[in-house]
């Protein structure tokens, strides 16, 4: 079936099932998940939607412009609007400590990191409170976009006190492979998991849209001996990632 003929308001347009901008959205979300409008394919201009659906501009407008705030379709400045390719989900375990090189590893994919931050700074007030640092300690912080497969998945920023990590740039890959060498791989966390929109800096760096859905962890690590050893706050894709806990009585 072509895109036109799937399209057209005749086969899919209803009175009773809601505003028209949702039924026009829902039948390109439905085109795309069943592979009429494909992959990386160029979806009609809002003018020839118009023409095809008998709808109006605004309506059409309105619809793509969901379908783009959802991440599933981008907008090209001078091109016109492309079907996103889809994101293998990933799905992780929140029961175990590993970190995001080891869980990358365990699936096949290769990992590699943009660094944004890495070295020894003053601490935050938030910092200083969470890591129960003394008058005048500084900590190694370090901040970089995780990718797997070349794919932009995550954005960390960890931040240790200086006898946890004295030298922040011996972190090349896995923060945990360092502290393991050192003997101060922590053993235990807290993780607090929230839903956000990405902010325009942060949706850059992971390849989505400005607002798209995403991830927001932050986790408090713990030595054999209870003392913290590391805060980090970590930025998912919403679109990529699944975290999974098993519950028993």
């Amino acid at each position: 079936m072509s895109i036109s003929d799937f399209l057209r308001a005749d086969r899919w347009l209803s009175p009773e099932k809601g505003p028209r901008y949702v039924q026009l959205r829902r039948r390109l979300q439905e085109g795309i998940d069943t592979g009429v409008l494909a992959p990386n394919a160029s979806l009609p201009s809002e003018r020839e939607l118009v023409e095809i659906t008998d709808l109006s501009r605004v309506t059409v407008r309105k619809a793509i412009q969901e379908l783009v705030q959802e991440g599933v379709i981008e907008q090209r400045q001078g091109s016109g609007s492309f079907i996103r390719e889809r994101m293998p989900r990933v799905e992780q375990s929140l029961t175990h400590l590993t970190s995001f090189t080891e869980d990358m590893s365990s699936r096949g994919m290769r990992t590699t990191s943009k660094w944004l931050e890495r070295g020894v700074f003053a601490p935050t007030q938030e910092e200083i409170e969470a890591l129960s640092l003394k008058d005048g300690e500084q900590i190694s912080r370090i901040y970089r976009l995780r990718e797997a497969d070349g794919r932009p998945l995550a954005l960390e920023r960890a931040a240790l006190p200086l006898d946890i990590l004295p030298n922040p740039i011996e972190v090349t890959t896995s923060l945990y492979e360092v502290l393991d060498s050192l003997g101060l791989r922590p053993v235990r966390a807290v993780q607090k998991i929230s839903a956000l929109n990405l902010a325009a800096r942060e949706a850059e760096l992971l390849g989505v849209p400005e607002g798209a859905a995403g991830l927001n962890i932050e986790r408090i690590s713990f030595l054999k001996n209870g003392r913290v050893a590391e805060l980090t706050r970590s930025l998912y894709r919403g679109d990529a990632y699944d975290f999974v806990a098993e519950l028993r009585l």
